[in-house]
């Protein structure tokens, strides 16, 4: 068993930072000053292939658990993920297959361990003790609950004035998160602050079940590129998996209000640092420095120190000094295609994969979004005289280098 660490001014970091509501802190606080070694619970569904940095804010939140010697539990959603959690939906959750979410869950684990040490992690999935409930249980379960204190909730109360359908089905998902806390025996639960019904749940059937009902950290949400919740059905994420360049891209693209923000809730830069960085910008320093330090640092979290510099290495040479990257991909063109050494502009983007057909190419002529050398093109008629070594362009990010 690891060494539990006591110390108060990490203890006060940790129930602070990225923090909006603790039940209860005082007995919390108490347990993490007492030397015990607590079972901090965290589940996640996986609706989709990817970890999104939205949802590591919580697994962030673990690794300061961790870091203090408690015992980190991670619950794969694999039962709960195919039910849904409506949470923080406007509209009903469709139902996954099983197949689907097998499939999401594949490399899970190993995304979580950018973030954790896996060695010292306990990894279930909820499917080991929901899937061995019938409904004498689940009655037993739901008995604890009132329908009022369901639809209370504000998600579902506007759907239900709104005339929008509410499933059944979506009723039991808390019951669900809340026996995950009884079979794991949490201390600790770790979630966003649209589930905080589904987190006290598991208080209420600790309690029935007649173990001490455990403590909640919940956090906020956080926005994606677009200023709204990141949210994998929106495309708006940045991902664990993403490559060090797509990455650091993605977030100098983030409006320049969530700076602060990102630097609080997505990485684990000293407080001190952040200040600091908040006193430039007010006294009119420029939020592009700031977050560039903000993508470096997300970057080299995730992929190291070397692929963070020569991200933003390649990031000031596309966007600052305009100039294309010193590596990219090869497209060989076959030359088949050429007629009188030509092909047309439309033809040869899609062609390269750069585009998904000739008439998302014509689009992007439309609006000047693909460029040939550097040069602009702005008809799609055009007909390129194809040269080895010629390098393709797609809005600002995406180059691809012709060989024939």
């Amino acid at each position: 068993m690891a060494k539990v660490i006591t110390d108060k001014n990490k203890i006060n970091e940790l129930l602070t930072r990225g923090v909006e509501e603790i039940i209860i802190r005082e007995e919390l606080e108490k347990k993490l000053l007492s030397s015990r070694q607590l079972r901090i619970k965290l589940g996640i569904d996986p609706t989709s292939p990817n970890i999104h940095l939205g949802r590591a804010i919580p697994l962030l939140k673990l690794r300061d658990f961790q870091e203090l010697g408690h015992k980190i539990v991670f619950i794969v959603g694999d039962a709960t993920g195919v039910i849904g959690d409506t949470s923080d939906k406007e509209s009903e959750r469709p139902m996954l297959s099983r197949e689907k979410v097998k499939d999401n869950m594949k490399s899970y684990v190993k995304q979580v361990g950018k973030i954790l040490d896996l060695k010292k992690c306990e990894i279930r999935h909820n499917s080991e003790w929901l899937n061995k409930l019938g409904y004498n249980e689940i009655g037993d379960h739901a008995d604890q609950f009132s329908l009022a204190e369901f639809i209370a909730r504000e998600n579902i109360s506007k759907r239900l004035k709104s005339g929008s359908r509410i499933s059944l089905r979506e009723i039991l998902y808390p019951l669900m998160q809340g026996y995950d806390s009884v079979a794991i025996k949490a201390d600790v639960e770790i979630g966003g602050r649209d589930q905080r019904f589904n987190l006290l749940a598991g208080r209420t059937l600790q309690e029935y079940f007649h173990q001490p009902p455990q403590d909640l950290i919940a956090g906020p949400l956080l926005e994606g590129t677009d200023g709204r919740k990141m949210s994998s059905s929106w495309g708006n994420t940045i991902n664990l998996l993403d490559a060090p360049d797509e990455m650091f891209g993605k977030i100098m693209t983030i409006p320049d209000n969530l700076i602060l923000k990102y630097l609080t809730l997505a990485t684990r830069l000293p407080i001190a640092e952040i200040i600091k960085l908040e006193k430039d910008m007010a006294a009119g320093g420029n939020p592009r420095d700031s977050k560039m330090i903000l993508a470096r640092e997300i970057v080299r979290m995730y992929h190291n120190e070397r692929p963070a510099r020569d991200a933003e290495d390649n990031f000031v040479r596309l966007f600052q000094k305009k100039e294309a990257p010193t590596e990219m991909p090869i497209f060989h063109l076959d030359k088949k295609h050429l007629k009188d050494g030509k092909v047309n502009v439309a033809e040869l983007f899609s062609l390269s994969g750069l585009v998904s057909s000739k008439s998302e190419a014509r689009r992007l002529i439309g609006e000047k979004g693909i460029s040939i050398d550097g040069n602009i093109i702005d008809s799609a008629e055009y007909e390129v005289v194809v040269k080895d070594g010629m390098v393709l362009k797609k809005g600002k990010r995406f180059f691809i280098k012709l060989k024939i």
